[in-house]
């Protein structure tokens, strides 16, 4: 169940792409709202009148069929927002469950707008936001249309891996599950795919970090 308190001013700490000012503006007529781990927080469709910005916790959105079956579109943490499509006062276009334990700025849909006409800076700041979010997921489309499921998890883990002590390691802690939902693919599938992975070598996976020993084939 989520819980909501007043907006207070201890908000300045975190990793938000706000300036103070617009932050302090935002707030002075939002709430935050606490949201437990696996909640969701929208659902497709719904009535799009708040925009939520993420001040702990991670969030992944995700579009679903009756089947159940889920893909997953992209994966927030703090500093991110989601929600912004209220703009065009159309429902919302996918679904956001929380990952874990997260807390929101939740800001209603006029004050929203009327930080964007008083603020041309923030407004070009979410017009490259939304420009960013339109290329990843072209190149998710693309993913899906031109590369065979290996191709779509070897392009995942290259994109997630950091560099830590000279070795490749994920930066998220992902479930075979997760994975086969960020790809478009089923759990069998991707099972399949981390058996050879790990008996040829090139992954290694504990307590479900994922580290790349190597380059990965370019075949499966």
């Amino acid at each position: 169940m989520a819980k909501k308190t007043p907006a207070t001013d201890d908000l300045a700490g975190s990793a938000l792409e706000l300036e103070e000012r617009e932050l302090r503006a935002l707030s002075a007529h939002a709430s935050i709202e606490s949201v437990p781990k696996h909640t969701v927080v929208v659902s497709e469709g719904d009535r799009s009148d708040a925009i939520f910005i993420i001040l702990a916790g991670r969030v992944k959105v995700f579009l679903h069929n009756p089947d159940g079956r889920e893909v997953t579109l992209n994966v927030h943490g703090p500093g991110e927002y989601f929600g912004e499509m209220v703009i065009d006062e159309g429902p919302r276009s996918a679904s956001v469950m929380t990952l874990e334990a997260s807390r929101f700025l939740v800001v209603a849909k006029d004050d929203f707008r009327a930080l964007l006409t008083a603020s041309p800076e923030f407004a070009l700041k979410l017009i490259n936001r939304l420009m960013h979010r339109v290329r990843t997921l072209t190149e998710n489309i693309r993913s899906l249309a031109l590369l065979d499921v290996y191709g779509r998890v070897a392009r995942l883990l290259l994109e997630l891996a950091t560099e830590r002590d000279g070795r490749l390691v994920a930066a998220e802690k992902l479930t075979q599950q997760d994975i086969a939902e960020r790809v478009g693919a089923s759990r069998e599938m991707i099972s399949r795919i981390f058996k050879d992975l790990v008996a040829g070598g090139y992954i290694t996976v504990e307590n479900r970090q994922i580290t790349i020993n190597r380059d990965l084939p370019e075949r499966w």
